[in-house]
């Protein structure tokens, strides 16, 4: 959890794009639910390169919600990636992420806060009766059990409304997608993550950008996520130990085959030509599958590191500090 001082209690933080009939109204009700629940907050909204009138819009919500700031993005970069932009952009100690769409409750930060304050790290807001057609709610109850199947978090609900300790949001480097990852990344580096269920509204306005197709999407990342927390996120465990397979099953294959070529010199029997068999040249194929596999694992192994040092990525978070005058749990 956050041990440093933060000006600001809660951010929330909301990428937008071509969300005009949205502006207004999750302004009024975000501002509202913050303002009752008396904490010191701000509002983060980022218009992902929107080209309708979202960001004129902005600029007036600007001068009547003191605590609004608005981050315009030079284009579309996509949803993560105006995501972290707003979570870079954020001071609170604690970062809440919704949509600018009002599927999820402002009302509901309160919740997400109090659950917080249990000693979670990451509280998810759980979406139960969901508005969306099967299309989307079918491929999103897949690729949630498929992400706790992988990860090992329990969360059920892996996207939308969440609350983040701020140092902690701020630390990650999120890549295209891994919006939709973020109890499991947390869940990976170790950090506490609760959830709280939320009733889903449908969308106040607007059209979705959402389609199937993004369900393809969702699948790579999470067989990348697969890879990158497959034996404590070291590539050479998994790749050694699958060239180590091969390489036994060869060691089986190899000395059956040259007993059958040269046991006629022993008297055991006919001799057997080894070059045209079948179980030849699988052994052949796995012995060069294994050396792929084995190299790859050393190449991977030295890329991650590298990728670590150039990033400052800790593949942990300090629950707590001790020593010195101004620690604090």
């Amino acid at each position: 959890m956050s041990t440093a001082p933060h000006p600001i209690e809660i951010s929330v933080v909301a990428p937008m794009h071509n969300e005009e009939l949205c502006v207004e109204e999750f302004l009024r009700r975000t501002d509202a639910a913050l303002r009752a629940f008396g904490r010191s907050h701000e509002i983060v909204v980022v218009s992902d390169g929107s080209t309708d009138r979202t960001e004129e819009l902005l600029r007036e919500g600007a001068r009547r919600y003191p605590s609004l700031r608005g981050i315009f993005l030079s284009r579309n970069v996509g949803q993560c990636s105006a995501l972290y932009a707003g979570i870079q952009a954020s001071r609170g100690a604690i970062v809440i992420v919704t949509d600018g769409d009002l599927q999820h409750k402002p009302e509901d930060i309160p919740r997400l806060v109090a659950e917080m304050e249990k000693g979670f790290v990451l509280v998810s807001g759980s979406r139960t009766q969901r508005k969306e057609g099967l299309s989307k709610r079918i491929p999103s109850r897949v690729a949630n059990w498929l992400l706790r199947r992988v990860t090992g978090c329990e969360i059920r609900d892996m996207g939308g409304f969440k609350a983040i300790d701020g140092d902690v949001a701020r630390s990650l480097r999120l890549r295209p997608g891994h919006h939709r990852l973020l109890p499991a990344l947390v869940h990976m580096r170790g950090g506490a993550t609760g959830e709280i269920f939320i009733e889903s509204q449908a969308r106040f306005a607007g059209k979705s950008h959402y389609g199937l197709s993004r369900s393809f999407d969702v699948l790579f990342d999470i067989l990348m996520l697969a890879f990158q927390s497959s034996f404590k996120a070291r590539p050479l465990y998994l790749f050694g130990r699958v060239g180590i397979a091969l390489l036994l099953v060869d060691c089986v294959v190899m000395p059956w085959l040259l007993w059958e070529k040269f046991r006629h010199l022993f008297g055991m029997g006919d001799s057997v030509d080894m070059g045209t068999r079948p179980p030849f040249l699988i052994a052949i194929m796995f012995f060069l599958a294994a050396l792929f596999f084995l190299a790859m694992g050393f190449v991977l192994e030295l890329l991650s590191d590298a990728n670590n040092a150039i990033g400052g990525i800790r593949p942990y978070i300090v629950r707590e500090e001790v020593g010195g005058r101004d620690a604090k749990a």
